[in-house]
């Protein structure tokens, strides 16, 4: 590999690294935590899982996830029912509240990046960024 591509690789990871860092601050306050967080946008984007599933999305341990599951159960924010394939387990699902929870969190760090654009990026630099979210958008899936 050659220098200038570790370098400009060097590069993008610090920006995205220390952009999620800020994004983690803009959080609004509330009780739901990133796993959760993380739990609900897995199922939002995939549909109903198996927490099996679940767990390998996340890349945790389905063990670890037993106590999150439940905590996100009880407060309504995923539904769990009987898989139709395989009564032995089961599927769960994001709820409307699980939704709610999830959209508050993105729009509360959606308002606070749009305005740090319009504060500190020209026009052409937001193009060029949000063109840049989108490549790292096709760099984080498997697919080649």
């Amino acid at each position: 590999m050659l220098t200038a591509d570790v370098t400009a690789a060097t590069a993008v990871r610090r920006g995205v690294i220390h952009l999620g860092r800020r994004l983690r601050q803009e959080r609004p306050a509330h009780d739901v935590t990133l796993l959760q967080l993380g739990l609900l946008a897995e199922l939002n984007d995939h549909g109903p899982l198996t927490p099996g599933q679940l767990a390998a999305a996340q890349r945790v341990q389905p063990q670890s996830l037993t106590r999150v599951l439940a905590t996100l159960t009880s407060r309504g924010l995923l539904a769990r029912a009987a898989d139709p394939g395989d009564g032995r387990r089961s599927l769960l699902a994001i709820t409307d509240g699980g939704r709610e929870a999830l959209r508050r969190d993105v729009d509360a760090r959606d308002r606070w990046l749009a305005q740090a654009m319009a504060d500190r990026l020209t026009g052409t630099e937001q193009e060029l960024l949000r063109l840049a979210g989108e490549l790292m958008d096709r760099l984080s899936t498997d697919k080649p």
